[in-house]
């Protein structure tokens, strides 16, 4: 047990009033004494995001230009399938982690509705998976194609 333990979860303490303990940082380096090199979990890494919405049917001209708009607001936005009740958009994210993606992804619609004049669709479905999984899918022929053509296209 390390001094000052018991006490501490006792009730009593072994610091005077208005003492504190002095925080410290660790250099990522000081952290393992390893000849491994570990990659930092916290660096960004790609995530392919499918973000499907639905709604009122719009007229098929506007859902066109508000998907333009948008894709020309935020480029990285790989492809768009669209009809009058349901659209798709498929781009991928840099994110530290899947949590940090979605969070985009499902912020991306409601904050860019009336900006890109987007039909007022709520989001029906959100996939968002790392760069190896979606790679794995399409060499094994499973999933969604690769997300050519690049562009805004009707379903």
């Amino acid at each position: 047990m390390r001094p000052g333990a018991a006490t501490s979860r006792g009730g009593g303490t072994s610091r005077a009033a208005g003492e504190g303990r002095a925080l410290t940082s660790v250099a990522a380096s000081d952290t393992y004494e390893s000849d491994s090199v570990e990659e930092p979990q916290d660096l960004p890494r790609l995530w392919h995001v499918t973000l499907s919405v639905s709604g009122p049917e719009a007229p098929l001209k506007e859902v066109r230009r508000g998907l333009e708009q948008l894709a020309h607001d935020h480029p990285f936005l790989l492809t768009s399938r669209y009809a009058n009740d349901h659209a798709e958009i498929r781009y991928w994210e840099e994110a530290r982690d899947l949590h940090d993606a979605a969070a985009v992804a499902l912020r991306l619609w409601g904050e860019h509705r009336r900006t890109a004049g987007l039909p007022p669709w709520e989001i029906v479905g959100l996939e968002v998976i790392d760069r190896q999984t979606y790679h794995h899918r399409i060499a094994e022929g499973y999933g969604p194609a690769p997300a050519t053509p690049v562009g805004v296209h009707p379903f």
